[in-house]
């Protein structure tokens, strides 16, 4: 089987990760996986695998998970210790007919026990480390069944145990059914449950599948996002259907990163905007770890164009970009753009780009006040197209009030450009009076001032925008520089310096600003 055959056949009967690395075997049985750890449910594998023999584990964990008692159409809530065996038992999950539901380790056991209830006594595949946080949820009233994928719990069913299981045949779930339920990131409260079907799992794939086609030669992919992501389902499908060797990381340590990097010459990254960031000093190696980076992606959120500029002149790669994917869990990948290394350094970081050709999503800005959306007037942003998700589980009517027919209305704000290049300005939620972007004034701050390791706008106890910084091994702002950089933005109360550590962060590393800004009324604040 090709590439190109099996895309096809996905495109037409929709994206099953249970099926996936079968198909994906078929393609090209030897194409290698590599890992930077262990796996906690295989620690026998290894960290070097070929397609096939990752494609053999995943039937052989389904079998197993059939043997404790899991059958199709049954909610199987995955919460355990970040690891790459979370996509395999995922795809295990998927293969036997069951539905999975990806929490991300980083939940709290308040939350977790919130979402267990809302999903319905869903059987709960985790591990000792993250049973140990979840002590006190009531799990025997919340569960049908725990399951647990490394280590042995009183009452509960360990895989290590069904070893040997008798295999058994997929299970192929309806195209417009829940198939894989994912979570926002929860930057507002109790993050939402997303429900994705083999449909709109497939239909997200189709503009990613040309950005991998730059890539004319089988060279590595790294890939170093949350293993729980709706955005690993599109990274996995899409790097093994096209026979490239993936470089699977779960350590975002630059010291780990870069060592992986100088082994593995990686053409392809994908990362976070907050990781890349945390990178950005690896420019600077001898060892020139991002020497062999053709493309670097980030889909999750804003990126700085300083942080780009960096990284693409860190590349030894002639043509080398930087492809940003604008979108969410709700909608997948809406629009895009590329940075090259001659630009990247002057671009507008809210210009997030433009619609992508071939079926993709179609975006537009609608009024919020009955004038005309302008930079200076901002409308809400929204996206249609099929890779819609189908609900948020258990909370239809909130779903409902961001439906529009087949437009979605997004939450974020924003204009278009005369050119039609979208424009993001602001989370709704995050707007300031007096402030036309706290993204934007991010953007030229940092660019402004390196010694700035993070740099949050958020709204103070009398609605005055506070500029929260943190600083590389924390040391203290040079006020004058400080004030020198921000003239340009009057408004601006004094800076707020505080340990990057102390950031409230999402499972994707955003900062969760509300949190941050609830801050400055809970407790007196000590200016930088």
């Amino acid at each position: 089987m090709k590439g190109s055959v099996a895309y096809r056949s996905i495109q037409k009967r929709g994206l099953h990760i249970g099926l996936l690395p079968e198909m994906a075997a078929a393609v090209n049985p030897t194409t290698p996986i590599t890992l930077d750890h262990d796996l906690d449910v295989l620690p026998e594998a290894g960290r070097r695998l070929t397609v096939a023999q990752y494609a053999e584990h995943v039937d052989d964990l389904a079998a197993r998970l059939w043997a404790a008692g899991v059958r199709p159409d049954e909610h199987v809530v995955i919460y355990k210790t970040a690891n790459a065996d979370h996509w395999m038992l995922a795809a295990a999950v998927s293969r036997i007919g069951g539905v999975v539901v990806n929490l991300s380790p980083a939940l709290d056991a308040r939350t977790v026990g919130v979402l267990l209830e809302r999903v319905g006594r869903p059987t709960l595949l985790s591990d000792g480390a993250k049973l140990d946080v979840l002590a006190d949820v009531p799990l025997a009233d919340l569960t049908r069944r725990v399951i647990t994928s490394a280590g042995e719990r009183e009452g509960a069913v360990a895989l290590a145990g069904l070893a040997g299981a008798p295999r058994v045949k997929p299970v192929v779930r309806p195209i417009d059914e829940a198939a894989v339920i994912t979570h926002t990131s929860g930057t507002t409260g109790i993050p939402k449950l997303v429900v994705h079907t083999p449909r709109t799992q497939g239909i997200r794939l189709l503009p990613q599948w040309r950005l991998l086609s730059l890539m004319r030669k089988k060279e590595t992919v790294a890939i170093n996002v949350p293993f729980v992501h709706s955005r690993m389902v599109a990274a996995m499908s899409l790097a093994l259907l096209k026979e490239y060797p993936v470089l699977l990381m779960r350590e975002t340590g630059p010291a780990e990163v870069a060592e992986q990097f100088v082994k593995h010459r990686p053409a392809f990254v994908e990362a976070l905007p907050n990781s890349l960031m945390e990178w950005e000093g690896l420019a600077d190696d001898p060892r020139a770890p991002f020497g062999s980076v053709k493309v670097f992606s980030s889909t999750f959120d804003a990126i700085h164009p300083g942080t780009m500029s960096r990284l693409l002149h860190a590349s030894d790669r002639r043509g080398a970009l930087f492809f940003q994917i604008y979108g969410q869990s709700e909608v997948g990948p809406a629009v895009g753009r590329a940075y090259f290394r001659h630009s990247a350094h002057k671009a507008n970081g809210r210009c997030v780009g433009w619609a992508m050709p071939g079926g993709a999503a179609k975006i537009r800005v609608v009024s919020r006040d009955g004038n005309p959306p302008s930079e200076t007037n901002p409308g809400s942003i929204e996206v249609a197209w099929d890779g819609i998700a189908k609900t948020y589980f258990g909370e239809q009517e909130r779903y409902d009030t961001n439906r529009d027919g087949q437009w979605w209305r997004t939450g974020d704000v924003g204009y278009r450009t005369r050119f039609g290049c979208l424009h993001m300005l602001d989370r709704e939620v995050d707007m300031i009076p007096g402030v036309k972007s706290s993204l934007e004034i991010e953007d030229v701050l940092l660019s402004r001032l390196p010694e700035l390791t993070e740099l949050v706008v958020v709204q103070g106890p009398k609605s005055e925008p506070v500029p929260v910084i943190c600083t590389a091994d924390d040391t203290p702002l040079d006020l004058n520089r400080w004030r020198a950089a921000a003239a340009a933005f009057p408004q601006l109360a004094d800076p707020v310096q505080i340990p990057q550590a102390e950031l409230p962060r999402t499972a994707t590393l955003k900062v969760q600003r509300l949190a941050l800004a609830r801050r400055f009324e809970e407790q007196p604040q000590t200016r930088a």
